[in-house]
């Protein structure tokens, strides 16, 4: 059996060119040829390596959580309730405002989804819904540990943190300095339900 020439390109750096030109251009505005070229490598290459564009896409979207979108599961993991969604929204602040990371991948990557990339869109909405999901679950935890009132409801909770943190990612890609996103993200703290 003849074997295939081996790989000539590092797989995972590939990738971040990857996630980073998917950031700048959104979605459907990244053409393979935008790939291809900010990568370095050949569209066979590219098909071997990652499949399609769509394939590509979720697995840049897998290294955006994992990296720059990595403070979302580090707060999950703080003590108290607070200490979670104040992790959460300002790390995303910083993430969303650091120069070499465009925004929030998975809110602007929706923002600019027409009906050719449904699927995409449906994908990113369903990555913000587990994640919310995740601090719901989060937040029922604190409750039953009496970290949150007992008459607090951790769905709503999580939904109010969801859209602020939504609403910060729009600012953010319209040049919100992060001074004043921070300042947001203390407003919201400020509404927090005490002990």
């Amino acid at each position: 059996m003849a074997m295939g020439r081996p790989r000539e390109f590092d797989v995972d750096a590939a990738l971040d060119l990857a996630l980073h030109v998917f950031w700048r251009k959104g979605y459907e505005g990244t053409s393979m040829a935008d790939l291809t070229e900010a990568m370095g490598i050949t569209k066979p290459s590219l098909y071997a390596a990652f499949g399609n564009k769509e394939e590509l896409f979720r697995k840049a979207l897998d290294r955006y959580v994992d990296g720059p979108g990595g403070y979302y599961q580090a707060g999950l993991q703080k003590p108290t309730a607070r200490e979670v969604v104040e992790h959460i929204l300002h790390g995303a602040v910083d993430a969303m405002t650091d120069p070499s990371n465009p925004g929030c991948l998975a809110v602007q990557g929706a923002l600019c989804c027409g009906e050719a990339a449904e699927t995409i869109k449906q994908e990113l909405a369903a990555r913000r819904a587990k994640t919310e999901d995740d601090l719901r679950l989060r937040l029922d935890r604190a409750i039953t540990e009496g970290d949150l009132p007992a008459q607090a409801d951790a769905g709503d909770l999580a939904r109010y943190v969801s859209e602020i943190l939504q609403g910060m990612a729009v600012q953010a890609a319209s040049g919100a300095p992060s001074e004043q996103l921070h300042k947001l993200a203390d407003i919201a703290l400020r509404n927090w339900p005490p002990v």
